[in-house]
């Protein structure tokens, strides 16, 4: 008869619980409108976020048919217990009366959530995002703008340093790889491609991943991804394994525009968001001319190599790929001193983790002023409504690969579950006209970056052949060539008992000529061929001269001894070498005046009148291609609009950053990116394939997919005023 007796007076007081529980919520709800509604979160008044003091009778609890009485502890866990602002009840604190047949009410929910339908608890959830926004808003503006913020800004600024750097290290280094493994023409131009396809796909994996683990733990790894597979491909010797190499290369560091800029602007107050995401993106700029340095120190130097035997060679242009890795490697170390973003914290429910970045952020900042006696007065912020998710459950008998399959496939569909809710209203428009925007900006500038250097080789070609010394009918007996002969036609030639030793042609063409007795020893030949020559007892020692140097020519009683193998690179043979680099480092530096006005114009002029401007003016700088007759004109064409488009591209990126509420911030961005190499690789395909067949057709595209561009960016949303969802 006891036990009876000690049931019903526990579940009496378990129902005084509930209704006490249910009267406290009512009361909390009134007050917090009449408290909104009075000063507006103007008066920062954090304390309606905390929890009233409770009476004696609220420290006992009903669970698992025995009254316990509740630990007291000073602070509260994400996890097990504690309340939020709505004095959600978590799983350890309180969670109700057993019901019939000893089935449980909803664990880690309100009592009265269990009754609601998905809909409303995500229109409360929405709700409750707006209000966390205001308040984040007005915490990080507490917690000031300084060192903190500075340091961080150097840090994501080497992440995307690194990708300006792989974006050029592309261009640098495919002319010198593929002449250095021998690659044929029908593999050239696989290396351009293959890496952007790879940075295509990983702005989409790692931008929808920081969603779902975190901003710092993703960039993170993609970085490290990024340098040790371009650290690798400096090494490897096949052309299949370097692509393979570059592709991962590729795909790590594709996910540093999102994450970086995603991760950097939720450490930003509203009145500063524009103007240091704008400074930020000028590490992009240093990027490009750290690359363009180090090329032109390195690259044509062709004595800084080395081999071991004939199997392995480790030639300049791989010390460039080497060097062009240390930013990524500076940016992995100095990562793992920074926090995690407090707002992604929050955004998971993360409560004491957030507050702690917080404080630390308040911290130094206050330090740094020369204020360490200044205190954060933030005690407790707002956490939207955790919605329960069907998560599919891993047997723990399973073995490890099967365990990482599941998590791979698990992490891909959450991926997939936040790229869809892109497409949901109200957000829907803003990606379709983003991806537009980002899709007619990239495939304008890269396609046009394909095309200006190739329009400037042709023309400096037609110059080099237009200086070409012609050589009839001429009779050269017993001379000894040990000088280079360059951009020369020797046609109807005679040369007997001539010796050629330790000497160069470059570009040189004997048409119709005779060697005979002749003596070939140590000569390399670039773009030199013997064109329906006859070929008599002679002797070839330690060239590279080989049946595809003789084109419809006779070799009678020669020999050919030592002759040198493989593909021969040699720099200095290569007259506009110096050129490519100079001309990349000109237009990367054009750059720079346009970066410091749109970062000091971004919060005064607005973000869509510089998106819309920017690109409608560098599509009108187009049509000043027509008059690029000349290599020194092409160049200021490339620099005029490089200067113009900068903006643009800053913009964007602010603009795209402010558009995404917090959710699916990485997901939008690292969509929106992976529009932008799809757009690289087309136009670098399409511009490419018309150098030196007309003009008209790239400048008409450029110019209309710009100025279209340019048009729809105008229809965005301005955020220059809003807070950060």
């Amino acid at each position: 008869m006891e036990d009876p007796y000690r049931e019903r007076t526990s579940l009496a007081r378990g129902a005084r619980d509930i209704a006490k529980e249910a009267k406290r919520h009512a009361v909390k709800k009134v007050n917090k409108v009449v408290d909104r509604a009075s000063d507006e979160y103007a008066g920062r008044s954090y304390n309606r976020f905390e929890n009233d003091v409770e009476d004696d009778e609220d420290r006992y609890y009903y669970q698992d048919g025995q009254v316990q009485q509740r630990e007291e502890d000073e602070g509260s866990s994400d996890a097990t217990e504690g309340h939020d602002d709505e004095d959600e009840i978590y799983e350890g604190e309180y969670q109700g009366v057993p019901a019939e047949g000893g089935v449980q009410m909803a664990v880690g929910r309100p009592v009265v959530d269990g009754m609601k339908d998905r809909k409303e608890l995500e229109k409360e959830r929405e709700a409750e995002e707006e209000e966390l926004a205001q308040q984040y808003e007005l915490i990080i503006q507490e917690c000031g703008h300084g060192r903190f913020q500075w340091q961080l800004f150097l840090v994501l600024g080497l992440a995307l340093m690194s990708d300006g750097v792989e974006v050029f290290v592309v261009g640098f280094v495919l002319p010198s790889a593929e002449t250095d493994m021998c690659v044929p023409n029908s593999g050239a131009g696989w290396l351009g491609s293959i890496v952007y396809l790879g940075m295509m796909v990983g702005a989409f994996f790692w931008g929808g991943l920081s969603d779902k683990v975190g901003r710092r733990q993703c960039l993170l790894v993609c970085m490290s991804v990024n340098g040790f597979f371009a650290f690798l491909s400096s090494f490897v010797q096949g052309y299949s394994t370097f692509l393979f190499c570059r592709m991962l290369s590729g795909f790590g560091i594709g996910g540093a525009v999102p994450i970086v800029f995603s991760y950097f602007a939720e450490f930003l107050a509203r009145e500063k968001r524009g103007e240091h995401l704008s400074w930020l993106c000028m590490f992009w700029m240093i990027g490009g001319i750290y690359a363009s340095a180090m090329a032109w120190a390195i690259i044509p130097h062709y004595g800084w190599s080395f081999s071991m035997g004939s199997a392995y060679q480790f030639h300049s242009w791989r010390v460039f790929v080497v060097v062009c890795a240390l930013p990524c490697v500076s940016a992995v170390v100095s990562l793992t001193f920074m926090p995690e973003s407090p707002r992604f914290y929050l955004e998971h429910g993360k409560h004491d983790e957030a507050w702690m970045v917080l404080k630390q952020i308040h911290d130094t900042n206050m330090r740094a002023r020369g204020e360490p006696e200044k205190v954060f007065t933030v005690n407790r912020i707002k956490i939207p409504k955790q919605l329960d998710e069907l998560v599919e459950m891993q047997s723990e008998s399973a073995n490890p690969a099967a365990k990482v399959l599941f998590r791979i496939r698990s992490e891909l569909r959450g991926i997939w579950t936040t790229f869809l809710k892109c497409w949901d209203y109200p957000v829907k428009d803003n990606t379709i006209k983003l991806a537009i925007v980002w899709f007619s900006l990239s495939f304008g500038y890269y396609g046009l970056s394909v095309w200006f250097p190739d329009v400037i080789k042709h023309l400096q070609a037609d110059e080099y052949a237009s200086r070409v010394k012609i050589h009839r009918n001429e009779r050269i007996e017993d001379f000894t060539f040990n000088f280079t002969l360059e951009n020369q036609i020797h046609s109807n030639g005679l040369f007997l008992n001539d010796r050629f030793v330790s000497m160069k042609f470059k570009s040189v063409t004997f048409k119709d000529s005779t060697f005979q007795n002749c003596y070939f020893e140590d000569v390399t030949s670039l773009g030199s061929f013997f064109k329906n020559c006859t070929i008599l007892d002679t002797f070839f020692y330690n060239t590279d001269i080989d049946d595809s140097k003789f084109i419809d020519s006779s070799v009678i009683n020669s020999t050919f001894a030592h002759n040198k193998t493989g593909c021969q690179i040699t720099f200095d043979d290569d007259y506009s070498a110096y050129w490519v680099y100079f001309i990349n480092f000109l237009g990367t530096l054009a750059v720079l005046p346009g970066n410091i006005v749109s970062a000091l114009l971004m919060d005064k002029v607005g973000r869509l009148s510089m998106l819309g401007g920017s690109m409608v003016l560098s599509g009108i700088s187009c049509f000043f291609l027509w008059f690029g007759t000349s290599e020194s004109m092409m160049i200021a064409m490339l620099c005029l609009y490089n200067g113009l488009s900068i903006s643009a591209w800053n913009s964007l990126d602010v603009v795209t950053a402010e558009l995404y509420p917090t959710d699916r911030r990485g997901t939008g961005f690292g969509f929106c990116n992976a529009m932008c190499k799809l757009a690289a690789v087309l136009g670098n395909l399409i511009f490419g394939s018309l150098v030196g067949i007309t003009k008209a057709i790239p400048i008409l595209l450029a110019s209309g997919v710009l100025v279209c561009g340019g048009l729809v960016g105008l229809r965005l949303p301005d955020t220059r005023s809003n807070v950060l969802m």
